[in-house]
C-alpha cells in the first residue's frame, strides 16, 4: 500500500530563499514522527529483505508513505499526518493526496480512501516525473521522460 501526501502551508513565501531549507527542516519532523510509529510497532513498512525495510520517502512537499494493506497501518498514518498537522501548523492536501495499492482488494482500497479522505489511483504512478510502478526495461517508460529532457535542452 502507498499513500502519496502533499501538505500546504501559510506563512512562508512562495520564491523566498528561505522558504524550501525551512519546510525542509519542519517537514524533517514528519519523518520523526513515522520513525517512532515503525519502532514501536504500530506501523509496518515495507520489508525488502531481512535487514531492510523502508516507510517514508520524501522530496520537497511531497511524500510517500509505504507499508502493508491493512487497518492498523491506516489508523497509525491518519494519527500520524494529524499530528504532524497540529504540531507543525502544516496542512494535508488530501485533494493531491492518493491512496495505491499492490495486491489488495478493491473493497478495501475504497474504504481506505474514504477513511484517509483521498482518492485512489493505480500503479503506475509518476513522483517527480519518474514512472512508479512500471517496468523500468521498457522503451516506453522512458519515452516521456527523454522527450521532455530533449524539448528542454532544444534537442
Amino acid at each position: 500500500m502507498y499513500v502519496y501526501t502533499n501538505f500546504t502551508c501559510k506563512g512562508l513565501r512562495q520564491g523566498d530563499p528561505m522558504s524550501p531549507f525551512l519546510f525542509l527542516i519542519v517537514v524533517e519532523g514528519l519523518s520523526g514522527l513515522m520513525n517512532k510509529a515503525v519502532g514501536s510497532g504500530s506501523f509496518h513498512g515495507y520489508k525488502v529483505n531481512n535487514n531492510l525495510m523502508f516507510h517514508t520517502l520524501q522530496f520537497a512537499d511531497d511524500t510517500i508513505i509505504v507499508g502493508e494493506g491493512k487497518w492498523d497501518n491506516l489508523w497509525t498514518i491518519k494519527t500520524v499526518l494529524r499530528s504532524f498537522e497540529l504540531v507543525s501548523g502544516l496542512k494535508v492536501n488530501f485533494f493531491k493526496s492518493k491512496l495505491y495499492g499492490i495486491n489488495l482488494d478493491d473493497s478495501f482500497l475504497r474504504a481506505s480512501s474514504s477513511f484517509l479522505n483521498c482518492g485512489v489511483d493505480s500503479i503506475p504512478f509518476r513522483f517527480l516525473g519518474i514512472p512508479v510502478g512500471a517496468n523500468p526495461r521498457r522503451k516506453a517508460t522512458w519515452l516521456p521522460i527523454i522527450d521532455s529532457m530533449k524539448k528542454r535542452l532544444g534537442v
